[in-house]
Order: structure tokens, then C-alpha cells, then sequence
């Protein structure tokens, strides 16, 4: 099998703890130059690409400024960083839990993204570890959803992070959440749940659909009181949204679910109040590089217990 060849180093450094952005030009002749395919593949527009090639911003393996009118060369890549949106600070920090010459484990707080998608990119866990501890290289082996909160593990060495990847994609890694939600003596628990759950693009929310199950879900009952109740959920595959959909379908939707049942109206920016009663509390497997077991705890509680642990005392 032939082997890609890897793109060259960027010759721009992190700003923010944010990679710049890399362009591979296509094969083909449909453009002139590499400004027409940029602003043809960009949403940015051409008065911004304009603005950018003008400025001496995109640059090449070199690092050298591209002028506006370099003819096209399909491989030729090219880097630029991106215009870092106004983001509203998650006030939570990340805990780090672990650290050696491999790995970071990770606490990760409600409301932060893992990694830059979209509007959050400055504002991320792997952001504010890079810039935290000074590891430019570090990478995320796996993602939390930005609501969830809990243990996330991020490797050091960009050559390991395949090994490190394949944990969770070979389904070697022991995962334990925690969730909130109502309890309903009607639902027998211990129980596992098995369905085929589907997430179209561009739909917040995932569906529950007929076919073969895709996930599957071990939920148990911790301790209730007054109406709600500690679930210990058992991942064994990570479809999108999974521990919520399962929990949702049971009639027993997590606590500050804002997509199920129903897909409420978002939150204004900056509102913290009621964060998602999800937390990745364990992660165990063993090292692929050192061979060491792992087991890991996240030190997090869930608000909505807490609070009513205190409210019985």
C-alpha cells in the first residue's frame, strides 16, 4: 500500500495555543492562481482573502509571504492562522490529573470544547493546556462533548497519538460515567441498553432509528433521594450523544439536557447556571508505549447532587 507523504512542518507558530490553519492545494487546473482556489474554498470571502494575501498573512513551506498572483501548483500547501472569534471565557479551570512524557489526563470542567470546532477554538481544553504547560504538540486522544464534563486524555508526542487513538477506537479503554436524572421506580436497573442511533449532519440532536444496534450501554442505579437519583452508565461502544439518548429513551433524561427529550432554545452566552449533569468519572487501560495500567478518577462532582446532599444535612 502506498504511503502518503506528510505535509511539511508549519512554518507558523501557535497563536493561542491554536494551530494555523493548513491548505493543500488539489489536483486540477480549475484555478489560476492560488488566490482564485482560496477564495473559491474559503467562506471567509474575497475581500478578506484580498486583505490577507495583501498583508503578507498566507504564507508558504518557507514561510514566505504568497503574492497575490502565484500561479496555481496543485500539492503546494499553505498556512495561515485564523481570525480567533470573541469568545466568552468558560470561568472553570482544567485540572490536570496525570502527567508524564507520553500522556496528559485532563479534568475538564462543563461547558469547555476538547478541541477548536467552530466558535470555540481559543477557548478549548487542548488550547489552554498548550498554553498551560507549555506543549505545543500536545493532541487530544479522544473528545468530550463541550457540556460534558470529566477525564480526557491528550497525548505529548505527535508520532504516539495513533497508538494512543487506537485505545479508544479498539474499545480497550474501561469508561465509567456518572449522571443525574430523575428516578422512576418503574425502570429496572441494572439493565443494558442496546439501539442503533444515528446523528444526521446538521442536526443537533441524535435519533434512536430501526436496524442493527450501534451502541450499547450499561446504566445502574447508584443512590436516590427526593425524586432524583446517581446512574453509573458503562459505554461499551461511543456512537454521538449515546449515554444521553439511552438515558432519554428510558424515561430518565440527564439534568440540564438541552437537546433531550426535546431541543430546548439555547442558553444566553456566559450563562453557566445549569450545566449538564454528565461527568466521564473513570478511565482505565493499559499504556500501549510503557505498558503501565492506568486507572484514573475524575475529583469532579455533580452539581445537582452536591447541592442536594447539602439540602438533607
Amino acid at each position: 500500500m502506498r504511503r502518503r507523504t506528510p505535509p511539511p512542518p508549519s512554518p507558523l507558530p501557535q497563536r493561542e495555543g491554536v494551530d494555523p490553519v493548513r491548505v493543500r492545494l488539489p489536483a486540477g487546473d480549475a484555478w489560476a492562481t492560488v488566490r482564485d482556489h482560496l477564495v473559491e474554498r474559503l467562506a471567509a470571502g474575497a475581500g478578506v482573502i484580498d486583505g490577507m494575501l495583501d498583508a503578507g498573512l498566507i504564507v508558504d513551506a518557507d514561510g514566505r509571504p504568497v503574492p497575490p498572483d502565484t500561479a496555481y501548483v496543485p500539492g503546494m500547501f499553505v498556512w495561515f492562522h485564523r481570525e480567533l472569534p470573541d469568545e466568552e471565557r468558560v470561568p472553570f479551570p482544567v485540572d490536570v490529573v496525570y502527567r508524564d512524557e507520553h500522556v496528559v489526563v485532563a479534568d475538564k470542567p462543563h461547558f469547555l470544547a476538547t478541541t477548536p470546532r467552530g466558535s470555540h477554538v481559543a477557548e478549548t481544553a487542548l488550547a489552554r493546556l498548550r498554553r498551560q504547560l507549555g506543549i505545543p504538540a500536545l493532541s487530544a486522544a479522544h473528545r468530550l462533548d463541550r457540556l460534558t464534563a470529566g477525564l480526557v486524555l491528550f497525548t505529548v508526542r505527535p508520532e504516539e497519538r495513533g497508538a494512543y487513538q487506537s485505545l479508544f477506537r479498539d474499545r480497550r479503554v474501561q469508561k465509567v460515567y456518572e449522571a443525574v436524572a430523575p428516578y422512576d421506580t418503574t425502570v429496572d436497573l441494572p439493565r443494558t441498553v442496546r439501539s442503533r442511533i444515528v446523528k444526521s449532519r446538521g442536526d443537533m440532536a441524535a435519533q434512536e432509528v430501526d436496524g442493527e444496534p450501534n451502541a450499547e450501554t450499561r446504566i445502574e442505579l447508584l443512590a436516590e433521594r427526593k425524586g432524583v437519583a446517581r446512574y453509573r452508565l458503562l459505554p461499551r461502544t461511543g456512537q454521538t450523544h449515546q449515554l444521553r439518548v439511552h438515558m432519554s429513551a428510558l424515561g430518565l433524561p440527564i439534568l440540564g439536557d438541552p437537546l433531550y427529550p426535546v431541543v430546548t432554545e439555547p442558553v444566553a452566552v456566559g450563562d453557566f447556571r445549569h450545566p449538564l449533569q454528565l461527568l466521564a468519572r473513570e478511565l482505565e487501560f493499559t499504556d500501549p508505549v510503557t505498558g503501565r495500567e492506568h486507572r484514573f478518577v475524575s475529583r469532579r462532582e455533580l452539581g445537582a447532587w452536591s447541592s442536594n446532599e447539602k439540602a438533607e444535612e
